[in-house]
Protein backbone atom coordinates (compact mmCIF):
# COMPACT_ATOMS: atom_id res chain seq x y z
CA UNK A 1 0.00 0.00 0.00
CA UNK A 2 2.97 2.33 0.98
CA UNK A 3 4.39 1.35 -2.22
CA UNK A 4 1.20 2.23 -4.61
CA UNK A 5 1.10 5.87 -2.65
CA UNK A 6 4.49 6.23 -3.52
CA UNK A 7 4.35 4.98 -7.21
CA UNK A 8 0.84 7.34 -6.84
CA UNK A 9 2.49 10.68 -5.88
CA UNK A 10 5.94 9.99 -8.37
CA UNK A 11 3.57 9.71 -11.16
CA UNK A 12 1.38 12.86 -10.20
CA UNK A 13 4.41 15.00 -9.87
CA UNK A 14 6.05 14.20 -13.10
CA UNK A 15 2.92 14.74 -14.68
CA UNK A 16 2.67 17.97 -13.20
CA UNK A 17 6.26 18.78 -14.01
CA UNK A 18 5.37 18.22 -17.82
CA UNK A 19 2.57 19.94 -17.75
CA UNK A 20 4.26 23.16 -17.11
CA UNK A 21 4.93 25.85 -19.85
CA UNK A 22 8.29 26.30 -21.62
CA UNK A 23 10.07 29.41 -20.45
CA UNK A 24 9.42 32.93 -22.53
CA UNK A 25 12.27 33.16 -24.98
CA UNK A 26 14.19 36.19 -23.61
CA UNK A 27 13.98 39.68 -25.82
CA UNK A 28 17.52 40.96 -26.99
CA UNK A 29 15.92 44.71 -26.82
CA UNK A 30 15.17 44.25 -22.67
CA UNK A 31 18.31 42.17 -21.68
CA UNK A 32 21.03 43.71 -19.57
CA UNK A 33 22.91 41.22 -17.28
CA UNK A 34 23.36 37.68 -19.43
CA UNK A 35 25.36 34.68 -19.44
CA UNK A 36 25.82 32.36 -22.31
CA UNK A 37 27.25 29.31 -23.66
CA UNK A 38 28.86 28.83 -26.95
CA UNK A 39 31.39 27.31 -29.01
CA UNK A 40 33.73 29.24 -30.54
CA UNK A 41 36.29 29.10 -33.44
CA UNK A 42 39.13 31.24 -33.78
CA UNK A 43 41.21 32.29 -36.38
CA UNK A 44 44.22 34.23 -37.60
CA UNK A 45 45.26 34.22 -41.36
CA UNK A 46 49.03 33.50 -41.58
CA UNK A 47 51.79 35.94 -41.23
CA UNK A 48 54.60 34.23 -42.73
CA UNK A 49 54.18 31.49 -40.77
CA UNK A 50 51.58 28.43 -40.10
CA UNK A 51 47.86 30.04 -39.42
CA UNK A 52 46.49 30.16 -35.48
CA UNK A 53 43.96 28.32 -34.52
CA UNK A 54 41.72 26.91 -31.44
CA UNK A 55 38.38 25.94 -31.36
CA UNK A 56 36.52 25.25 -27.43
CA UNK A 57 34.13 26.06 -25.48
CA UNK A 58 33.23 29.54 -24.10
CA UNK A 59 31.36 30.51 -20.87
CA UNK A 60 30.49 34.21 -20.10
CA UNK A 61 28.91 35.41 -17.17
CA UNK A 62 28.34 39.87 -17.69
CA UNK A 63 26.68 42.07 -15.28
CA UNK A 64 27.03 45.45 -15.04
CA UNK A 65 29.86 45.92 -12.98
CA UNK A 66 31.69 42.47 -13.91
CA UNK A 67 32.17 40.20 -17.19
CA UNK A 68 33.47 36.44 -16.12
CA UNK A 69 34.75 35.15 -19.13
CA UNK A 70 35.94 30.68 -18.93
CA UNK A 71 37.52 29.54 -22.31
CA UNK A 72 38.06 25.87 -22.38
CA UNK A 73 38.93 22.93 -24.68
CA UNK A 74 36.12 21.11 -26.73
CA UNK A 75 36.19 18.18 -24.04
CA UNK A 76 35.76 20.91 -21.32
CA UNK A 77 39.24 21.12 -19.69
CA UNK A 78 39.55 24.75 -18.37
CA UNK A 79 41.92 26.66 -20.38
CA UNK A 80 41.65 30.56 -19.34
CA UNK A 81 39.86 32.35 -16.90
CA UNK A 82 39.21 36.31 -17.50
CA UNK A 83 37.81 38.00 -15.00
CA UNK A 84 37.08 41.89 -15.94
CA UNK A 85 36.12 44.52 -13.26
CA UNK A 86 36.09 48.57 -14.15
CA UNK A 87 39.39 48.85 -11.95
CA UNK A 88 41.28 45.56 -13.32
CA UNK A 89 40.98 42.05 -15.35
CA UNK A 90 42.35 39.03 -14.62
CA UNK A 91 43.61 36.07 -16.27
CA UNK A 92 44.30 32.69 -14.64
CA UNK A 93 44.98 29.85 -17.13
CA UNK A 94 44.57 26.43 -16.83
CA UNK A 95 48.21 25.80 -15.80
CA UNK A 96 47.68 27.87 -12.37
CA UNK A 97 49.56 31.26 -13.71
CA UNK A 98 47.53 34.39 -13.18
CA UNK A 99 47.92 37.71 -14.48
CA UNK A 100 46.59 41.03 -14.05
CA UNK A 101 46.25 44.37 -16.07
CA UNK A 102 43.95 47.38 -16.48
CA UNK A 103 43.42 46.16 -19.81
CA UNK A 104 41.04 43.42 -20.61
CA UNK A 105 42.54 43.76 -24.38
CA UNK A 106 45.91 42.51 -22.88
CA UNK A 107 45.18 39.76 -21.49
CA UNK A 108 42.99 38.36 -24.23
CA UNK A 109 45.86 38.83 -26.29
CA UNK A 110 47.67 36.77 -23.48
CA UNK A 111 45.20 34.03 -23.04
CA UNK A 112 44.64 33.75 -27.28
CA UNK A 113 47.52 35.14 -28.72
CA UNK A 114 44.85 37.22 -30.82
CA UNK A 115 43.88 40.61 -30.43
CA UNK A 116 39.86 39.95 -29.65
CA UNK A 117 37.61 43.62 -28.33
CA UNK A 118 37.04 41.99 -25.00
CA UNK A 119 35.53 45.03 -23.73
CA UNK A 120 33.45 45.57 -26.98
CA UNK A 121 31.88 42.27 -27.06
CA UNK A 122 29.07 42.40 -24.44
CA UNK A 123 26.90 44.80 -26.66
CA UNK A 124 28.33 43.20 -29.42
CA UNK A 125 26.64 40.05 -28.49
CA UNK A 126 23.11 42.03 -28.20
CA UNK A 127 23.75 43.39 -31.55
CA UNK A 128 24.12 46.88 -29.67
CA UNK A 129 26.62 49.47 -30.04
CA UNK A 130 29.76 49.80 -28.23
CA UNK A 131 30.66 53.37 -29.08
CA UNK A 132 29.97 54.57 -32.39
CA UNK A 133 29.07 51.73 -34.51
CA UNK A 134 27.03 51.13 -38.00
CA UNK A 135 24.37 48.58 -37.73
CA UNK A 136 22.73 47.34 -40.72
CA UNK A 137 19.49 45.43 -39.75
CA UNK A 138 17.76 41.85 -41.40
CA UNK A 139 14.33 41.81 -42.83
CA UNK A 140 12.84 41.73 -39.31
CA UNK A 141 14.41 44.89 -38.11
CA UNK A 142 17.31 42.87 -36.05
CA UNK A 143 21.05 43.58 -36.70
CA UNK A 144 22.24 41.77 -39.43
CA UNK A 145 25.99 43.28 -39.39
CA UNK A 146 27.76 45.83 -37.26
CA UNK A 147 30.78 47.71 -38.24
CA UNK A 148 32.86 49.44 -35.28
CA UNK A 149 36.28 50.65 -35.47
CA UNK A 150 37.68 48.28 -38.48
CA UNK A 151 35.14 45.27 -36.76
CA UNK A 152 32.39 43.53 -38.61
CA UNK A 153 30.03 41.62 -36.62
CA UNK A 154 27.16 39.17 -38.48
CA UNK A 155 24.65 37.70 -37.02
CA UNK A 156 22.06 34.68 -37.77
CA UNK A 157 19.29 34.14 -35.97
CA UNK A 158 17.54 30.00 -35.12
CA UNK A 159 14.44 32.28 -34.30
CA UNK A 160 12.00 34.42 -36.47
CA UNK A 161 10.94 37.14 -34.04
CA UNK A 162 12.43 40.53 -34.38
CA UNK A 163 13.32 40.42 -30.79
CA UNK A 164 14.96 37.03 -30.59
CA UNK A 165 18.61 36.87 -29.48
CA UNK A 166 21.56 35.80 -32.18
CA UNK A 167 22.43 31.88 -32.35
CA UNK A 168 25.44 32.29 -34.23
CA UNK A 169 28.06 35.35 -34.34
CA UNK A 170 30.67 35.81 -36.83
CA UNK A 171 33.48 38.71 -35.62
CA UNK A 172 36.27 39.81 -37.96
CA UNK A 173 39.00 42.38 -38.16
CA UNK A 174 39.98 41.75 -42.01
CA UNK A 175 43.60 40.16 -42.13
CA UNK A 176 43.94 39.86 -38.27
CA UNK A 177 41.47 37.59 -36.72
CA UNK A 178 38.34 35.91 -37.10
CA UNK A 179 36.35 34.32 -34.48
CA UNK A 180 33.17 32.39 -34.83
CA UNK A 181 30.79 31.88 -32.40
CA UNK A 182 27.73 29.53 -32.12
CA UNK A 183 25.91 30.45 -29.38
CA UNK A 184 23.69 27.23 -27.37
CA UNK A 185 21.75 29.05 -24.35
CA UNK A 186 21.34 32.31 -23.57
CA UNK A 187 20.40 33.44 -19.56
CA UNK A 188 19.58 36.35 -18.06
CA UNK A 189 21.59 37.07 -14.74
CA UNK A 190 19.70 38.45 -11.78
Amino acid sequence: MILRSIAILAIGLLASCAALPPAAPLARDSIRDFALEARFALRAPPSGQAPQSANGRLTWVHTEQRDRVLLASPLGYGLAEIDITPQRATLRTGDGQERESADPEELMIAATGLPLPVARLPAWLLGRSGHSATIEPDEQGRPARLSEAGWQVDYTYDDERATALPARLTIVRPGEVELKLRIEEWRETP
